[in-house]
């Protein structure tokens, strides 16, 4: 088989650098067209201030709330702020009472709503509705509704038993106005007891029995399109549970006793923030712990009441006691620190190179600048389109990233002058160099990015960004070494200047101590002197590797063994 000519190889490989560049460019320009996002990243809250929310707990009596309840609240918001696209937002605990929600920027009114709307998720069945349900439980059916009945004064048998609603429970439900649910106290309500509610927009009012499956053994929701039987798509929007395995006990339970009632006691009222967001009609026995709902849901509505399902079990109940606007903790001064910490590491990189490897340290600098425009338009891309905001965190990621892709050059360009010492020419040590390279390349760069992937699992709020960026730029030092440091070299070394060992080439066989001399033998030219033979067998010693050293010492061993 031919061998693949290195300047077409180089091309190709610059052609598909090229494809990807234009490619992010064009995502952008996407993005820029079809969403308003600018041609600057998103900035943090630690750069650009944003909005700050205080959650107090409402727990019944007025008991403080437990650190354990807290830190769950902690995480159950942070998960829905995340699932809203929030990037770099800090949730924290404030004088071991409220939760602390700080957004970068100004959040829209539905991000606002899905953080002040935190409260206990709940399944309660319906005992009184004053108008029809429009949900269902796996099938869109309305339920009528039921004209109010008086109730035996005995013990309740189950959570749907009229003995719930007593006449002083029923004269509360009577006289109560579903336009004083936001002052009521509705969302730190028993468990154990009836609570009397309201649609989330006002439309329909209930008694509602006790809590009999708790949103916490939610383990998954989504929404969906509902299909037919033979997988045909109906064009409607269901939102779809997974319960966990008490929930789907709980919940067989449940729809097995609903499935005989008839009217509004068939109907199983969701409750979040002790305000009914859905209360569909059972029309089936669900074991498998997988109910749909379904209804008149469109894509948003039907994602919106699934992120409640999937996000809504706060261990306790809360309201808002203020929000207000925040300065940038760090402000735009740290962020100009940081890029002249970042242009000033770059800056001693490139002097390094140039007084290291003369005129090859100029690949350093083009790749440098190449990995910079690349890992700018990923960090773009990632801002408009999945919420990410840069931190000053992300930042430092950047900087550190400028000293892995100046060390994978390095590398290469030290096995380069390695293979030139054993006396092969240049366009044979850039390729054999680079084998022996990328390898330690591609290690160094695994080693990196798993400790990014690991740092960004076990993290929370800005080192997550750290490790982001650090993640990124691994990734793209991969990408511009092989692709256009690997291609450079590999042109370079057809040229007369790099190619015939021009001393300001970096690349001179004479000045690194070995010359090629033809069927594998290495001799010093005649008018090289006894000083500099020696100096530069030393200076070829010095860059020998371990396993060179021991094999020159076997050999040197061996044949000392014949002489004798």
């Amino acid at each position: 088989m031919a061998r693949t000519n290195p300047v077409k190889q180089a091309r190709r490989s610059l052609i598909w650098l090229a494809v990807i560049i234009l490619g992010l460019a064009g995502l952008n320009l996407l993005g820029a067209l079809t969403t308003g996002a600018g041609w600057a990243p998103k900035l943090a809250l630690d750069l650009e201030g944003g909005t700050q929310i205080i959650l107090a707990p409402k727990i019944e009596g007025g008991k403080a709330p437990t650190q354990e309840q807290l830190d769950q609240a902690v995480s159950i918001i942070r998960l829905r702020v995340d699932a809203g696209g929030i990037s770099e937002a800090e949730i924290t605990t404030q004088g071991g009472r409220n939760v602390v929600v700080s957004l970068p920027g100004t959040p829209d009114d539905a991000t606002k709503e899905r953080i002040e709307a935190a409260s206990k998720l709940e399944f309660r069945p319906v005992l009184v509705a004053d108008l029809p349900s429009n949900t269902s439980i796996t099938s869109p059916s309305p339920s009528p509704s039921e004209p109010l009945e008086s109730t035996p004064s005995v013990s309740p048998s189950n959570a749907s038993d009229e003995a719930w609603v007593t006449p002083a429970l029923q004269a509360e439900f009577d006289s109560f106005n579903c336009a004083s649910l936001a002052t009521s106290d509705t969302n730190a309500a028993p468990a154990d007891k009836p609570l009397i509610t309201c649609e989330d927009d006002g439309s329909v009012k209930y008694i509602l029995g006790p809590v009999e499956v708790s949103g916490e053994h939610i383990a998954d929701a989504s929404n969906g399109m509902i299909t037919t039987s033979q997988g045909a798509n109906t064009g409607k929007w269901a939102v779809n549970i997974v319960f966990d395995g008490t929930g789907t006990k709980q919940f067989a339970e449940v729809t097995e006793r609903l499935y005989n009632l008839t009217g509004v006691q068939n109907q199983f009222a969701i409750v979040l923030d002790g305000r009914v967001i859905s209360a569909p009609t059972t029309n089936a026995i669900i074991t498998d712990g997988k109910p749909q709902i379904t209804g008149n849901f469109t894509q948003q509505t039907s994602k919106t009441l699934a992120d409640q399902l999937k996000f809504g079990a706060l261990p306790i109940g809360f309201q808002v006691q203020s929000s207000d606007t925040i300065s940038a903790t760090l402000g735009t001064s740290f962020l100009i620190s940081g890029l002249i910490a970042g242009l000033i590491g770059m800056a001693l990189v490139v002097v390094y190179s140039l007084l290291q490897y003369r005129v090859l340290g100029f690949v350093t600098v083009f790749s440098l600048v190449v990995a910079a425009l690349i890992t700018y338009m990923v960090v773009l891309f990632l801002s408009w389109r999945e919420g990410y905001r840069l931190s000053l965190a992300g930042v430092a990621g950047l900087i550190v990233a400028i000293g892995i892709t100046a060390d994978s050059f390095i590398v290469y360009f030290e096995r380069i002058r390695d293979e030139l010492r054993d006396g092969r020419v240049l366009e044979s040590a850039v390729d054999a160099g680079w084998k022996r390279a990328f390898r330690t390349v591609l290690a160094s760069d695994t080693v990196n990015f798993l400790a990014a992937c690991i740092l960004f699992i076990v993290a929370v709020g800005n080192v997550k960004g750290f490790a982001l960026t650090l993640g990124i730029t691994t990734i793209i030092d991969v990408v511009v070494v092989s692709l256009f440091t690997h291609p450079m070299l590999q042109l370079l070394s057809q040229t007369r200047f790099f190619g015939g060992g021009h001393p300001l080439s970096g690349l001179n066989p004479q000045a690194l101590g070995a010359v090629y001399r033809g069927r594998a033998q290495f001799r010093a030219p005649v008018a090289v002197t006894a000083a500099k033979r020696a100096s530069s067998g030393r200076e070829a010693a010095r860059r020998q590797t371990i396993a060179e050293r021991k094999a020159a010492e076997a050999a040197s061993q061996r044949q000392d063994g014949k002489d004798s």
